[in-house]
């Protein structure tokens, strides 16, 4: 389980961090994070807000970055974040939160990425943690699992490294100079050694 230190600093000393934790905490009590190896799934919004607190990043960005998945994986709407939130927030989270009406996963995930750009520098910062984790938290089960992990996702592993490159792409052009570009770079580059070495003569 990461460390939340610097988190559990941050709720002491913002009441709208530590009121954006309490709903992470409700939206995803008894979850599960896919492709995790059973981790429970307030551990990667944790994860998330940790990184961006570990960069000075402001208490609207935390709690976002605490709230960046509760759309997709709960009941909460965007406007309930709003009102208990404020604007900055809501807006954050909307622009991080999938169209979860559109079937293909590719598409998809194209238009959340340009919806991310749209939204400026903060949402660019949540959406570089918010990979780098993933792709961390994917590289320890995938050392234990291999390709099975796959079965645990929502789109073939194949797929996920094209998006994640899609991803990085984004970044390095609009935000070449965020904190986490070098090492989500690293993580990627890493991930598709691993499956290289698990699968040898694998084009990945």
């Amino acid at each position: 389980m990461p460390s939340t230190t610097r988190i559990d600093a941050a709720t002491e000393r913002s009441q709208l961090v530590r009121e954006a934790l309490e709903m992470a905490r409700q939206a995803h009590a008894g979850q599960l994070r896919n492709g995790s190896g059973g981790m429970p799934y307030i551990q990667h919004p944790l994860t998330v807000a940790e990184l961006l607190a570990g960069q000075g990043c402001s208490e609207t960005v935390l709690a976002a970055g605490l709230l960046h998945d509760v759309v997709e994986e709960s009941e909460i709407e965007v406007e309930e974040i709003r009102l208990r939130f404020g604007d900055g927030v809501a807006d954050l989270v909307a622009a991080l939160t999938d169209a979860e009406e559109i079937e293909s996963y590719r598409r998809r995930k194209d238009v959340h990425r340009a919806d991310v750009e749209a939204a400026g520098r903060d949402a660019l910062t949540i959406y570089a943690a918010d990979k780098l984790a993933n792709i961390r938290a994917l590289r320890r089960v995938y050392a234990d699992e291999g390709e099975a992990v796959g079965a645990e996702l929502k789109a073939p592993l194949d797929v996920k490294v094209v998006v994640w490159e899609a991803d990085l792409d984004l970044l390095a052009r609009q935000a070449p100079e965020l904190p986490f570009l070098a090492e989500l770079e690293t993580e990627l580059r890493l991930m598709r050694a691993d499956r290289r070495a698990a699968a040898p003569g694998r084009d990945t």
